[in-house]
């Protein structure tokens, strides 16, 4: 059973930068993805960045250039550094994972992390 859990988030200054940490365990498949996305008030979750098991990253066209997505080999981890936050970045973060290849759709994930807050003031 897939289990991720985030951390790293915080409240940061526009301009400023944080990682994103999501810790994963249980993971059996292969090939796999693993995702951010993010999530604000009154709006539908989307995609901040995907990394496929063969290494393949992609970005949302709004973070392409701040938003930096990683795996260790291990496939127990995945981070996100996000650089030159600005207030439309403020949102829940959430980690997921499923198994192929990288779905468009966030409803097409299997598993999910309970999320972690950054809020850019």
């Amino acid at each position: 059973h897939v289990q991720l859990v985030e951390s790293g988030g915080g409240s940061v200054q526009a301009g400023g930068s944080l990682r994103l940490f999501c810790a994963a365990s249980g993971n059996t498949y292969w090939p796999y993805c693993m995702a951010w996305f993010r999530q604000s008030p009154g709006k539908e979750r989307e995609v901040v960045a995907k990394s496929n098991s063969d290494g393949h990253t992609s970005y949302a066209d709004d973070v392409r250039g701040r938003a930096t997505i990683s795996q260790d080999n291990a496939r127990n981890s995945l981070t996100l550094q996000m650089n030159s936050l600005k207030p439309e970045d403020t949102a829940m973060y959430y980690c997921a994972l499923t198994g192929g290849y990288c779905p468009s759709r966030w409803t097409e994930y299997s598993f999910w992390g309970q999320g972690t807050q950054v809020t850019v003031s």
